[in-house]
């Protein structure tokens, strides 16, 4: 039954729980009247949210706990939040589709039928906004480990292939000084990346190079980083991205792949291989992949060094040295 917690955390986030709790705590009659909710629900709604730990509650007074109030009040910049409001608004639909995946091979998101899903996707600027901040939202945490275990001070300049709003790129640059760096996707993507590299003060060695990295080359850059991509193709497209970085970096230059990357036993990352199963529900041919996996294609693309080292939660980065 772990759906009910999952949604009832999601719709917390939809009906602003958290931000509201952000500007102070609240009695239970204020957060019904705020938040909009019937009367019969909202003390068990609240209360369900203390009992998950993801609020507080004293001398009925309800305040976030720690965790929320840095992560899921939109009013801080350290809001990962995106990527719950896609799970309400899109994914938790689309995983009612699992069995019929399961059985097909075929994807279960919303227009299912359409042969391009992320023109489907990036047609609709609402949709768009939503997904490219949910991706911020998944890559917070690996972007702040990428930004302080990879040896950037041999470095001058980066890529980030499919960077959405640009999550990485700023953590990145606002870690290193030195370091200029690109933000690649499709063109729709472009005020996207430039809105948020701005808020971030970051506009002067931050650019955004519009591409389709399958119709295109990559820039040129020592480093290139693929920051949850290689997961959404088949293997002839994995192989066809990896061999297309390999074909623009420099010699000494470094490819970083990362995703919820599968321990080579295939036991222990559950979320990867459930991410997996939701590349089925949500692309034509996509999967997440093994460590080894990825470092044999990597091989395969003429890299002569591989390695995987773990960044944050279930994602971890395979390196690539040409």
């Amino acid at each position: 039954m772990g759906f009910w917690g999952a949604k009832a955390l999601l719709s917390a986030v939809e009906l602003g729980v958290f931000a509201r709790l952000g500007q102070g705590g609240a009695r239970l009659a204020e957060l019904t009247r705020d938040l909009g909710l019937h009367e019969r629900a909202a003390r068990d709604f609240l209360d369900a949210l203390v009992a998950l730990n993801l609020l507080e509650r004293e001398d009925g007074v309800y305040r976030n706990s720690p965790e929320t109030d840095f992560f899921l009040d939109r009013a801080k910049p350290s809001y990962v939040g995106g990527l719950l409001e896609m799970a309400n608004a899109r994914l938790y639909q689309s995983w009612g589709g699992l069995t019929e995946a399961l059985r097909t091979g075929q994807r279960q998101s919303e227009e299912k039928e359409a042969e391009d899903f992320f023109g489907a996707l990036y047609s609709d600027p609402e949709r768009l906004r939503g997904f490219l901040a949910a991706m911020s939202g998944v890559s917070a945490g690996p972007a702040a480990m990428i930004a302080s275990k990879i040896p950037w001070r041999h470095y001058k300049s980066f890529v980030d292939v499919g960077a959405a709003q640009g999550m990485v790129p700023v953590t990145v640059a606002r870690a290193h000084p030195h370091l200029s760096g690109f933000g690649f996707d499709l063109p729709v993507v472009r005020p996207v990346f430039e809105e948020f590299v701005a808020r971030h003060g970051l506009s002067d060695r931050l650019r955004f190079t519009p591409g389709d990295f399958f119709k295109d080359p990559l820039p040129k850059a020592d480093v290139i980083v693929m920051g949850h991509i290689l997961h959404d193709w088949s293997l002839e497209e994995k192989r066809a991205l990896l061999a297309k970085a390999h074909e623009a970096l420099p010699k000494g230059g470094m490819l970083v792949a990362y995703d919820a990357v599968i321990d080579d036993e295939r036991r222990e990352n559950a979320f990867g291989l459930l991410m997996s199963l939701n590349m089925l529900i949500e692309t034509p041919g996509g999967f997440d992949y093994t460590g080894a996996d990825c470092q044999g294609w990597m091989r395969e693309a003429g890299f002569a060094e591989t390695r995987v080292e773990h960044l944050a939660g279930p994602d971890s980065m395979v390196i690539g040295v040409k």
